[in-house]
């Protein structure tokens, strides 16, 4: 038998008590073997299938979340900034129309626009169009249930109606290789190659969807703030309009 040298022995033994030190000081694991999924959550070995039903099943569960970024539905295109949470959601949309914001406690949906805005969505452009825009303009305008505007806008406050419509990829299901999203590590599925929409899913703590390319080119969303609360509570009576059955045209 081949004796090993004392100085090789002394260099794996100082190996061996370095790569101890950093994972128990860290729980880092950067003296494997090599392996991708060292010090991960795990989802990276799944199928598709099985980390996008992960990544829902941890987003449903998740307490709050931020979205930002692009939608394209409801016949335009919407920039979001929403925070969300079980019971309502708040932040800022832009649309053609101009940005807006919305308010959501409970069933009660507030939205604030300047004067600009409410003028050109009654689409008068004077008179009584104009006295409406100057009612309403820098309020936040309480929109009945019953309105059209009520149905179209609450979904974008909607935390479980959102991320069950977003969520979903069409198509056959695939992993697409290891991706980094602001410093967070994830791995990217993709529904029919990327025709059906990407997700990227992190891989670090829970698997939660970090970006999300819509299919058919229907806008990019990044995901963030998982499970950060933030206050939520309707607006002062005196910023507050309630406008009544309907607002100026929806």
């Amino acid at each position: 038998m081949t004796a090993i040298p004392q100085g090789r022995t002394r260099r794996a033994a100082l190996v061996s008590a370095m790569c101890a030190l950093v994972v128990t000081g860290t729980g880092l694991t950067g003296c494997s073997s090599g392996d991708p999924d060292a010090g991960t959550n795990g989802v990276g070995k799944l199928s598709a299938d099985k980390i996008q039903s992960r990544t829902r099943t941890a987003a449903k569960s998740a307490s709050a979340v931020r979205l930002s970024g692009t939608v394209v539905g409801n016949g335009g295109t919407y920039t979001l900034d929403m925070q969300l949470k079980g019971d309502g959601g708040t932040g800022s949309v832009t649309s053609k129309n101009g940005t807006f914001r919305l308010l959501r406690v409970g069933e009660h949906l507030f939205l604030k626009a300047d004067a600009a805005f409410w003028n050109r969505q009654d689409g008068k452009g004077g008179g009584g169009g104009s006295a409406a825009a100057s009612k309403l303009g820098g309020m936040y305008v309480k929109v009945p249930t019953g309105d059209p505007a009520y149905k179209r806008f609450s979904g974008f406050t909607d935390k479980d109606v959102l991320l069950d419509g977003l969520l979903t990829l069409h198509g056959t299901l695939a992993t697409d290789g290891r991706h980094e999203q602001n410093g967070v590590r994830t791995v990217r599925i993709t529904g029919d190659k990327g025709s059906g929409g990407t997700l990227d899913v992190s891989l670090e703590g829970a698997p939660y969807p970090l970006r999300l390319v819509r299919a058919g080119n229907a806008g990019t969303l990044r995901l963030s703030d998982w499970g950060k609360d933030f206050a939520l509570a309707e607006p002062p009576q005196n910023e507050t309009v309630d406008y009544g059955k309907q607002l100026p045209s929806s």
